[in-house]
């Protein structure tokens, strides 16, 4: 957990966070700090509590128990006007265009961001006179976002704010979000989607069953947990398939088979010239074989003992 002096209190401070639903506890007594201008990410499988976890912050469902601290006060009138909400699903408006739905989003609040400020953060300046029916997938996420910049909040939630989008059009966001943390706004991000995770964010925690089961920041969550690697070849590459392997490298094997289908073999090893000397020793074929660092959900997959279904 982090710890702040009083003089310099994190943004956000969470304590022992509780929400039950008829005897079931979504969110058993979390607590955590989210520090000004970065990135905290929140990852967990299906039911975890991270969905609830947010909606509580956001104001959107009420904790059973625990407090949420703003800016060293208990959250209330202003935290839920400096915050900024990008929903995973958000209906716009239809039969206006873009500039207009950012005039009529603007109208609800006191303070607002100028709308040409928005338009340039955002990029929508190519279609700013289309209607909102017609834009894609990436334009409509891009209007979303401004939608949600458009009180200047401190702090922005995004939930799942890539789900459908084309690799390039997700890229694209991300770009998005990194010059809105460079001007030290706070984001909190949802996400089944591990390189955007370890590409966005400074901080993770990483729920299940409603617990905080780790945090910290992407590598150095790799690095406590991870000192091997994972070397990728094709079981046709070796002459008698799985079985040629010896059984020190058939058990590293072994580990990771029940994440992996197909004919791919995932060999774990701290020693990589040790298990390659073994493989060439069985006659194996090593044209095909690939070499990677473990990745955050490779973590997820170890740490939470469950199949990311959502990707």
């Amino acid at each position: 957990m982090n710890t702040n002096s009083s003089d310099n209190p994190p943004l956000i401070e969470v304590r022992d966070l509780v929400k039950n639903y008829n005897g079931l506890t979504a969110v058993d007594g979390i607590s955590f700090n989210i520090e000004q201008g970065r990135c905290f990410g929140l990852l967990g499988p299906n039911g975890a509590g991270k969905t609830t976890t947010v909606e509580i912050l956001e104001g959107i469902k009420t904790a059973t128990r625990g407090e949420i601290r703003y800016k060293g006060e208990v959250a209330g009138s202003q935290f839920r006007n400096e915050m900024g909400i990008m929903f995973q699903t958000t209906a716009i408006q239809d039969f206006i265009t873009v500039r207009e739905s950012l005039e009529l989003f603007r109208n609800f609040y006191p303070n607002t961001t100028p709308v040409e400020e928005l338009i340039e953060a955002c990029s929508l300046q190519e279609f700013l006179d289309r209607d909102t029916r017609k834009l894609s997938g990436g334009q409509r996420q891009r209007l979303l976002l401004a939608i949600a910049l458009i009180n200047d909040p401190e702090i922005i939630f995004l939930d799942e704010p890539t789900t459908g989008l084309d690799p390039r059009a997700r890229r694209n966001f991300w770009k998005l979000v990194r010059s809105i943390k460079a001007r030290n706004k706070t984001i909190v991000l949802t996400t089944h989607y591990m390189e955007e995770a370890y590409e966005l964010c400074d901080e993770l925690f990483i729920m299940d069953k409603g617990k905080i089961i780790a945090q910290g920041a992407p590598q150095n969550l790799l690095s406590q947990h991870f000192s091997d690697v994972i070397l990728e070849l094709p079981e046709d590459a070796l002459p008698s398939g799985r079985e040629s392997l010896p059984y020190s490298v058939l058990e590293r094997t072994e580990a990771l088979s029940q994440h992996n289908s197909g004919s791919l073999l995932h060999i774990l090893t701290r020693d990589m010239n040790e298990t390659i000397k073994q493989l060439l020793n069985v006659g194996a074929n090593l044209s095909s074989l690939k070499v990677r660092e473990r990745t955050l959900e490779d973590l997820f997959l170890e740490i939470t003992g469950k199949e990311n279904d959502s990707q």
